[in-house]
C-alpha cells in the first residue's frame, strides 16, 4: 500500500488543497494520513472526511512581541519529536506540506527519516512557516510564476492551486431551498475568511438598507460573528462557515466579495465569477494577499478594494462598477488557461515516491 502524509493547518487555505487532493490519491491507491495541531481548524475538517488524524504539539514564530515567543519554540521542539515518532509508525512514502506552522516540525521530521517532501506555496512570496521548511523540502509547487524567482532553482514548479471538484459542480436549486431565496433578484456571496473581517462584516451590514431591495446576500462571516438581529432579515442570511454547501452556494452566486487568500482567488478564478477583492491590509498581514489581489486585477479577474478605502460608499460604487463590467471579468477569467493543479502535483507525488 502506497502511504502519504498530508499536513498543513492554522486557516483553512491550509487545509482544503489537501482535501482537494484526498479524492484522485484514494483514486491511485494511496492510505492517507493527516497530522495537524490540536485544535486547529484542520482538525474538524479532515476529520469530516473520515483520514486518520494526528495532532502535534504546534507553535508559533512571530513577526512582533509577544510574550508567546518565548514559549511557542519549545512547543515546536514538541512537535518535531513526535513528528519524528509518526514518521517511524507509519513509514509514510512521501509527505506533501501546505503550510501554517503546524507543518514546520512534519517537514523536519520527514527529512530526518529521508521521506521525500513536496511543500505548496500559495502566495506570490512565500510565508514564515515555507521559508524555513524549504531547505528540507524536495520539490516546492507555486501558484504564480512571480514566485519562482523567491524559491530555490531546480526545487520549484508552477502547479496552480488545488481545488475541489465539487466547488465546480454545485446545485444552484438546492441552494436556493438552503438559504430561501427566489430567483427573482441576483446573489451577492460575502467571503470573510474562516476567522471573518469584523471591518467587511460591519460594512456589509450597514449598507444592507440599500443593497437589499436589488440583491439577495449571503454572509459567511466567521465563527462567533453571528449577528443575532439579524436573523429574519428578507433577502439576508449569515452563517459562520461553510463546507458542504460552500459548492452550492457558489453556484447561486452572481458576484463574491472575498479577501485575497491565494486559495480563494483560485476558487473565483476557476468558477468564473465576478468578485471584489479586500486583501488583509500591510498592517494586519505581510502583504501577501495585496499581491495576490493586485495580480489578479492585472490580469482583469478582479476588482480590488483594499482595506483602508472600504466603506460603505466605495463597496457600494465596487458592487455596481463589477455588475455592470460583470461579463469583461467573466470573459477574462475564461480565457485564461489555468493547468490542472490536481494532476500536476499527484504527477510529482508518483514521480518522488518511485525515485
Amino acid at each position: 500500500m502506497k502511504k502519504i502524509i498530508l499536513t498543513g493547518g492554522g486557516t483553512a487555505g491550509h487545509v482544503t488543497p489537501n482535501i482537494a487532493l484526498m479524492p484522485r490519491l484514494k483514486e491511485l491507491g494511496y492510505e492517507i494520513y493527516y497530522i495537524g495541531s490540536y485544535h486547529g481548524i484542520e482538525k474538524e475538517l479532515i476529520e469530516k472526511e473520515n483520514i486518520p488524524y494526528y495532532a502535534i504539539s504546534s507553535g508559533k514564530l512571530r513577526r512582533y512581541f509577544d510574550p508567546k515567543n518565548f514559549s511557542d519554540p519549545f512547543k515546536m521542539v514538541k512537535g518535531y519529536a513526535q513528528a519524528r515518532q509518526l514518521m517511524f509508525r507509519l513509514k509514510p512514502d512521501i509527505v506533501f506540506s501546505k503550510g501554517g506552522f503546524v507543518s514546520v516540525p512534519v517537514v523536519l521530521a520527514a527529512k530526518h527519516a529521508k521521506v521525500p517532501v513536496i511543500i505548496h506555496e500559495s502566495d506570490i512570496t512565500p510565508g514564515l512557516a515555507n521559508k524555513l521548511s524549504i531547505p528540507s523540502a524536495t520539490k516546492i509547487c507555486c501558484n504564480f510564476p512571480e514566485t519562482l524567482e523567491h524559491l530555490p532553482e531546480g526545487k520549484a514548479v508552477v502547479s496552480g492551486s488545488p481545488i475541489r471538484r465539487e466547488l465546480l459542480h454545485g446545485d444552484r436549486q438546492k441552494a436556493y431551498t438552503y438559504t430561501g431565496f427566489t430567483s427573482d433578484l441576483p446573489v451577492i456571496l460575502i467571503i470573510g475568511g474562516s476567522q471573518g473581517s469584523q471591518l467587511i462584516n460591519e460594512t456589509v451590514r450597514r449598507l444592507l438598507p440599500d443593497l437589499l431591495p436589488r440583491w439577495q446576500i449571503i454572509h459567511l462571516c466567521g465563527k462567533g460573528n453571528l449577528d443575532p438581529t439579524l436573523h429574519h432579515r428578507t433577502g439576508y442570511v449569515q452563517y459562520e462557515y461553510m463546507n458542504e454547501e460552500l459548492a452550492d452556494l457558489f453556484a447561486v452566486s452572481d458576484l463574491v466579495i472575498s479577501r485575497a487568500g491565494a486559495n480563494a482567488i483560485c476558487e473565483l478564478q476557476a468558477l468564473g465569477k465576478p468578485n471584489i477583492l479586500i486583501p488583509l491590509s500591510r498592517a494586519a498581514s505581510r502583504g501577501d494577499q495585496i499581491l495576490n489581489a493586485k495580480s489578479f486585477e492585472k490580469q482583469g479577474f478582479s476588482y480590488v478594494l483594499e482595506e483602508e478605502e472600504l466603506s460603505e460608499e466605495t463597496l457600494a460604487d465596487a458592487i455596481s462598477s463589477v455588475w455592470e463590467n460583470r461579463q469583461t471579468y467573466i470573459s477574462a477569467m475564461q480565457e485564461s488557461r489555468k493547468s490542472d493543479a490536481i494532476e500536476i502535483i499527484v504527477d510529482l507525488i508518483e514521480q518522488l515516491r518511485k525515485q
